[in-house]
């Protein structure tokens, strides 16, 4: 398996952005955007589960990365909960509601079998390498490159 250097490389990061792109198109909606409180909670659950992803990664530990997976596979129940409010409230259809749950539930798979796998793993993670200890000198990269758009 080959060396994940950036965040941005995870698959399941990768398939939250696109959780959150798809809510935001939903948010935005005229009938959607009324309600404020519901908007606004299922923006921060979305945006939850894609910013947890990348924190424990940038923690650098096998087990904080776990723990923050764990905490963005519960984000993503909760924009599942969220879409069925929006649903009963009539600010989303039927279709709508089917694609969001759906992606959520391809988010939720893709996090449990990458936690079996971390946990099946003996990497510590780079912070407990002593060779690879951060040098703040050459972690600023300059102008990274921004991953391909979704579709």
């Amino acid at each position: 398996m080959a060396t994940i250097k950036r965040f941005e490389e995870l698959e399941v990061w990768q398939i939250a952005r696109e959780l959150c792109q798809f809510i935001r198109q939903l948010t935005s909606k005229e009938d959607f955007s009324r309600n404020f409180a519901l908007k606004n909670q299922i923006e921060k659950s979305s945006g939850s589960s894609m910013d947890n992803i990348a924190e424990g990664f940038g923690r650098g530990g096998r087990q904080e990365f776990i723990q923050f997976l764990w905490i963005s596979h519960g984000s993503t129940d909760e924009v599942k909960s969220q879409l069925y409010r929006a649903l009963d409230h009539q600010n989303i259809t039927e279709d709508e509601f089917n694609q969001g749950y759906e992606l959520a539930h391809k988010l939720n798979n893709k996090l449990i079998s990458f936690i079996n796998y971390l946990n099946n793993t003996r990497y510590k993670g780079i912070k407990y390498q002593k060779s690879n200890q951060p040098n703040t000198k050459q972690q600023n990269t300059p102008n990274p490159q921004p991953p391909p758009k979704s579709p």
